[in-house]
């Protein structure tokens, strides 16, 4: 696909652009679209900037905390709503919004039923798994690493699992530890311009339904002057079909795209490497 010369644009200009992770967070509004009109949740503004919602069953909280370290978008699970999250993820504040909303929209599809749906027997459930889809998207395991991870054709976007002991609450306090991360940019391992953190006992559906969005290399709708200077030079960029629909639809289409696409069984000869999740410790 031939990129267009982004001097020749408005700053304004609504454009596509590929890869999606390196597109920059763009606009939020799908990720409050995936949570404002869940059925039971409550949505309170804090200090004028910060938006917290809760589940109805009242385990799951999250935030949208803008000022934190981290920024972005924090979800954390309790069992027991007083108690220690049994697992918590962070996507900061330079996550693709596409990647986030994902997430978010599989946690309020599940929850009402603790994700029955999706575990083995489930009437959603296929068996894809993280590592089906970076294998299926061509992504390359870094032999010999330590935190395992698989880097994207492109080498700016990698996956990474922590392996060997690690005390399950050292991860909760400090997301930088967790088990899974996703990153991206020119040095998506040292310099990383995004994360995405996923302690131990994230749920497989949920961080499989952001990875497809991760690893799906379709281009994302983006206004120009939403995408970091840094990554200009490694993108594709053309201009929105403006016959065609908005980048809102454009969106939306997108992750109805991809949400279908975490229910297509993997290949038969993917690896698993990457697939191991163990179930809550509270959870069965």
């Amino acid at each position: 696909m031939p990129s267009l010369d982004p001097p020749t644009l408005d700053a304004n200009a609504e454009v596509l652009v590929g890869p999606g992770y390196l597109a920059g967070p763009g606009d939020s509004s799908s990720v409050f679209n995936s949570l404002d009109p869940a059925p039971g949740w409550t949505k309170t503004i804090a200090f004028g900037t910060d938006t917290y919602y809760t589940s109805p069953c009242q385990r799951v909280r999250v935030a949208n905390a803008v000022e934190s370290f981290y920024g972005g978008w924090t979800i954390s699970y309790a069992e027991d709503p007083l108690g220690v999250p049994d697992w918590i993820t962070t996507f900061d504040r330079n996550t693709p919004n596409e990647i986030v909303a994902a997430f978010t929209g599989a946690l309020v599809d599940g929850l009402h039923n603790n994700f029955a749906d999706y575990l083995s027997g489930g009437r959603r459930f296929t068996g894809t798994s993280p590592a089906s889809l970076t294998a299926r998207h061509q992504w390359e395991p870094v032999h010999g690493t330590r935190p395992f991870r698989t880097v994207s054709p492109d080498g700016h976007a990698a996956y990474q699992m922590s392996v060997g002991w690690l005390h399950e609450y050292d991860e909760l306090l400090t997301p930088a530890r967790s088990t899974w991360r996703m990153s991206a940019g020119p040095d998506p391992v040292y310099t990383p311009s995004w994360q995405a953190f996923f302690s131990r006992y994230t749920p497989q559906h949920l961080i499989t339904a952001s990875t497809a969005l991760f690893t799906d290399p379709t281009p994302v709708p983006r206004v120009l002057d939403q995408i970091p200077d840094r990554h200009r030079s490694l993108v594709s960029i053309v201009r929105s079909d403006t016959t065609g629909p908005g980048p809102r639809a454009t969106v939306a289409l997108a992750l109805s795209t991809q949400a279908q696409a975490t229910h297509v069984p993997p290949p038969p000869a993917a690896p698993t490497a990457l697939a191991t999740h163990v179930g809550s410790r509270r959870q069965r």
